[in-house]
């Protein structure tokens, strides 16, 4: 009985092991099927093509390709893991290899023909109903389209046939998977390999930027936002490094990831040229390099202070441009007004020129809104007054050297601003389509220039002028009355006039200058010394780069850019409603300045003490003089719309930019 029961317990053990056997072959069996249904489907067509070109044996076929010099090459090995990856596995072979017509090498009868995926891409697009095609499908074509207008889509220079590249050399169409999410390890390796893609072809580039800071951070740190030549050179849209249209974008592929120094580059000479749509001026990689970039405090860097001065000799090299001198070495491209530390001079200046500007506008800005509520009032009181000018009786009060200078003045300074706003405001949407119209920015320096020439002439004839009246006129009382020296009467009389605004005094009785007048003058000779000092320093950088450092030339810019928008602002508001735009000038303009005559009756309401001081001295009848003419006060006021129409668009001009 025992040995029954030993034998049957021997049979179950023998069934159990068995049964566990067959389980472990069954579940290997199924490995190689649990593997692919990992992976995305290959179909039939493809499987059959993979048994010869999946790599796993050596095969020599002719190389037939048109860099061949005869001879036999491997057979192209495709992985099935990698294509069965990618986003073509699902398609057959046959789809794009449309030319092969046997499994029977060499496949095919005849010249084989061209695959080329913009045209698969382009006539699936065309077969699919508009509300069917996919985003993805939409992402291809944008970028097909741009692949097409970009260098690579060129023909190559040796081999005319073929373009310079395809898409399969950089997306290699067996394997391609494209990686839409940016945490994913796929689109880490797509970024991290991207340099060594790239330098298939551009060996050399490839050498240099692996000497570089990107290649450091990308290769030791594995630092993804670093820069990638995608990243400069984008994926489909690739110009010609040499040509205008790459230039003009670097700066703002360098700025994706610098965005202040972009910032601070685009406020000084060069960025303003450059948005401005010319590349006469130095870019980022005019001075950083263009793969090769270092850092700052690498000494082989072109901008290490130690190299500097060379740098910027490649373009202010003593032919084009006088050579650049010690001065330039010390110049920032990327000073901020914010950074005292750094930039003392700058934030000095900027904080200095920010006040002046708005003690300015505050200052006469709430002169100008009082002084039109007074005399608006004083007229609803009055309804019967109109406008003075008409009278028969004139007196002369601008002789014509004055009328003359006043005049030229006007003009060169209108000429001044236009050129220089268009600078200054390089990045309003404005200012190009102006840079363009007027024949570039070569054009626009030129006529800056000249016109700054004038301005000069016209205050040095002046102020000779002056000193030779005085040196004839020996009775001439420097503080009295005829005088343009401010004296402690100005002061009073401004006191007296916001009495007046508020209606608690009477209107202060001027005398042939009144403060207001008198600022005017005297702004030319501030503005003159603050523009003409500042601009030429930047006309003549080589000569003051020999005595000063470089930060002088930011400092200069700075200032010659606020104070020229601070003298738009206050001409064509502040100036323009003294002299036309008040209440008892209206309708404009006011044209004494073009005819040199007023009326008797505005003498007696705008310079009364004038006018008394004038009568009692007996002096009066030798100030009278013969009206104008109705021909000089036609001209004369077409002459003074034009200029205010000049003037209040130049206004809007220099406001709008600078917004």
């Amino acid at each position: 009985m025992n040995a029954r029961l030993g034998c049957g317990e021997g049979q179950k053990a023998h069934k159990q092991l068995f049964c566990v056997a067959l389980i472990a072959l069954f579940w290997m069996a199924l490995q190689p099927l649990a593997v692919n249904a990992a992976a995305p489907p290959v179909s039939a067509d493809s499987q059959a093509c993979l048994e010869c070109h999946d790599g796993s044996r050596v095969i020599e076929v002719p190389d037939t390709s048109p860099f061949s010099t005869g001879g036999r090459r491997p057979l192209v090995a495709i992985p099935r893991e990698a294509y069965s990856q990618g986003v073509h596995a699902r398609q057959p072979c046959g789809e794009c290899h449309r030319h092969l017509t046997s499994l029977t090498p060499p496949h095919q009868d005849g010249t084989p023909e061209k695959i080329d995926c913009a045209t698969c891409h382009d006539n699936r697009a065309k077969a699919a109903p508009q509300s069917e095609t996919t985003p993805a499908l939409k992402r291809v074509l944008r970028n097909i389209e741009s692949y097409r207008r970009s260098f690579h889509a060129r023909p190559n220079p040796d081999f005319p046939e073929i373009p310079n590249a395809t898409c399969h050399e950089c997306h290699d169409s067996h394997f391609l998977n494209v990686p839409a999410d940016k945490q994913s390890q796929a689109y880490a390796n797509w970024r991290l390999t991207t340099p060594k893609l790239c330098g298939k072809c551009h060996e050399d580039q490839l050498e240099s930027y692996e000497k570089s800071v990107h290649a450091a951070r990308l290769n030791t740190e594995n630092n993804l936002k670093t820069a990638v030549c995608v990243d400069c050179h984008t994926t489909h849209e690739i110009s010609g490094a040499h040509g205008a249209a790459f230039k003009l974008q670097s700066p703002a592929s360098c700025g994706g990831c610098h965005p202040n120094n972009l910032n601070s580059y685009r406020r000084f000479y060069h960025g303003q040229i450059a948005t401005l749509g010319y590349t006469t001026t130095a870019k980022c990689f005019d001075c950083h390099d263009s793969h090769a970039i270092l850092s700052v405090s690498d000494a082989k860097s072109p901008v290490h202070p130690a190299n500097r001065l060379k740098t910027c000799q490649k373009c202010h090299d003593g032919t084009k441009r006088p050579l650049a001198t010690r001065g330039f070495a010390s110049f920032t491209p990327h000073a901020t007004t914010q950074d005292f530390e750094r930039y003392p001079g700058l934030w000095i200046a900027s904080r200095f020129m920010s006040g002046l500007l708005w003690f300015v506008v505050l200052f006469f800005g709430t002169h100008s809104v009082l002084w039109f509520y007074r005399e608006r009032v004083e007229r609803k009181n009055q309804p019967g007054r109109a406008a003075m000018g008409n009278g028969t009786c004139t007196i002369q009060r601008f002789t014509a050297p004055w009328r003359v200078a006043h005049l030229l003045f006007g003009l060169v300074v209108m000429v001044l601003l236009f050129t220089g706003m268009t600078l200054r405001n390089a990045q309003s949407e404005l200012s190009p389509v102006v840079a363009r119209f007027m024949g570039g920015v070569e054009v626009l320096g030129q006529m800056h220039r000249v016109a700054a020439v004038f301005m000069v002439g016209i205050f040095l004839v002046h102020g000779l002028y002056l000193l030779l009246r005085l040196w004839r006129d020996k009775t001439f009382s420097w503080f009295g009355p005829d005088s343009l020296l401010p004296n402690k009467k100005d002061f009073l009389d401004c006191r007296e006039m916001f009495y007046w605004f508020v209606g608690r005094g009477e209107k202060p009785r001027f005398d042939r200058w009144s403060y207001f007048e008198k600022f005017d003058y005297w702004a030319v000779f501030w503005g003159m010394a603050l523009i003409g000092g500042s601009g030429a320093i930047l006309a003549f950088p080589h000569i003051a780069g020999e005595y000063f450092d470089g930060w002088v030339f930011n400092v200069a810019l700075l200032i010659h850019g606020e104070e020229a928008f601070l003298a738009a602002v206050y001409l064509f508001t502040i100036h323009f409603f003294n002299n036309h735009f008040r209440p008892n000038k209206f309708p404009p303009p006011d044209i004494v300045m073009f005819t040199g005559r007023q009326t008797l009756e505005e003498m007696q309401r705008d310079h009364p003490a004038h006018y008394e001081r004038l009568v009692v001295s007996g002096e009066l009848e030798s100030h009278r003089v013969k009206a104008a003419s109705s021909g000089l006060i036609v001209a004369s006021k077409i002459l003074g719309v034009l200029l205010l129409g000049m003037g209040l668009m130049l206004l809007f001009f220099s406001l709008v930019g600078s917004m």
